[in-house]
């Protein structure tokens, strides 16, 4: 688990700083566009921020939550 902090600190830092980035980074250039042409207007930089940030965080539970239900198909076979 400590080999994935330094990377996850790294790229929530990219997400608050520049969110469209963080997008391209994990392959989803999508989002990527969209969160850039909100990022564009002064306005629309917060709210990308924050998806940014939500995003990264919701791949960090889901990745969590598939290392626990193979543990415990690992615990069960």
């Amino acid at each position: 688990m400590c080999l994935y902090l330094p990377y996850f600190y790294d790229m929530l830092l990219i997400a608050v700083l520049v969110p469209w980035l963080s997008f391209f980074l994990r392959l989803r250039p999508l989002r990527g566009i969209i969160c850039l042409l909100l990022q564009l207007t002064l306005i629309g930089w917060l709210p990308a921020a924050i998806w940014a940030v939500a995003d990264l965080q919701e791949k960090r539970a889901q990745r969590r939550s598939r290392r626990m239900i193979r543990a415990v198909r690992f615990a069960n076979a």
